[in-house]
């Protein structure tokens, strides 16, 4: 296939709910807050995602706590959020340095082995998604996923956000925090490749609001039928929407001041 993420964008329900969530994104951005104080709706975001992404990690404290947090789990969706904004432009042209820093941000403190593939044939699985596979393997499936990246395609942005997500948490490339990197890596796309270029949306925290929606989808999608498929990509359209809300509640709650 020429273009592979053409064809998912056309699987069942995949357009209309793409739809859906673009409709809500720009809602958001017509908000009148975003006029004047759209880098600290993107602030407030940030720390609602990282918090939310450490909790699908299986660390969830409330969100007053996490900037004092010494947890790892914690420290390390931080760090990993607060570099984003740097990270677009490589992410386009050379996705495999951006996932080793993001692994090497969101492990540290967590695994020896910071940045580099994992050998061993076991990987962490706090999702309880299944085994990962095997080194080999898992290296040419990220070389697919690059070549994805770094290739054209008339798909929807969130199409592409969405297999790098889902690609990165089955695959668990570096055996630790695997989750975070893949969850960043879907809000990175979704910024850089244009559908939510302020970073507003909090889309980690729409994966957790949908509870074990989250890893059923996940698991839906290592089928690799067309319905298991699709079905990850609406879930991911349903995260981008919920997340969409909780930045409209914060522009909301800035304007009452």
């Amino acid at each position: 296939m020429s273009d592979p993420l053409a064809v998912i964008a056309e699987m069942p329900g995949v357009p209309q709910a793409v739809d859906d969530a673009r409709k809500a994104v720009d809602r958001l951005y017509g908000h009148r807050v975003l006029r004047r104080k759209s880098p600290e709706v993107s602030a407030r975001s940030a720390l609602r995602g990282a918090r939310a992404s450490a909790a699908l990690e299986g660390v969830d404290i409330p969100l007053e706590a996490v900037p004092q947090a010494t947890d790892p789990v914690v420290q390390g969706a931080l760090r990993v959020s607060a570099e984003l904004g740097r990270l677009g432009a490589t992410w386009r042209t050379a996705p495999r340095q951006v996932l080793a820093r993001l692994h090497t941000l969101a492990a540290a403190g967590q695994a020896d082995e910071l940045g580099r593939p994992r050998t061993s044939e076991t990987a962490r699985d706090p999702l309880g998604v299944g085994p990962a596979p095997g080194p080999k393997e898992t290296v040419a499936r990220v070389d697919g996923l690059v070549d994805l990246i770094t290739s054209p395609s008339k798909a929807p942005t969130l199409v592409l956000a969405a297999i790098a997500h889902a690609e990165l948490a089955v695959l668990r490339p570096f055996g630790t925090a695997d989750g975070v990197v893949a969850r960043a890596a879907e809000r990175l796309t979704l910024v850089e490749f244009g559908l939510d270029p302020k970073s507003l949306a909090a889309v980690e925290l729409g994966h957790l609001e949908l509870g074990p929606d989250y890893a059923e989808s996940l698991r839906a999608y290592l089928t690799g039928t067309p319905d298991g498929v699709a079905t990850w990509v609406r879930h991911c359209a349903s995260a981008v929407v919920l997340g969409v809300r909780e930045a409209t509640a914060i522009c909301e709650a800035m304007q009452r001041g």
